[in-house]
């Protein structure tokens, strides 16, 4: 069995806080799509929300 990797470090990913490997890492992520750190690269239709 493949184990996950936290997309944030890549460790091993923590069943408490998949995909992640710990709730610091979660957090950051979240910090990441609330400050506007990802982007979705596509232009959006009315169908696509």
């Amino acid at each position: 069995m493949t184990k996950s990797k936290c997309p944030n470090c890549k460790k091993i990913a923590n069943k408490d806080f998949f995909p992640f490997c710990s709730q610091r890492c979660s957090q950051v992520d979240l910090n990441r799509w609330l400050g506007e750190g990802y982007q979705i690269n596509k232009n959006l239709k009315i169908i696509d929300l």
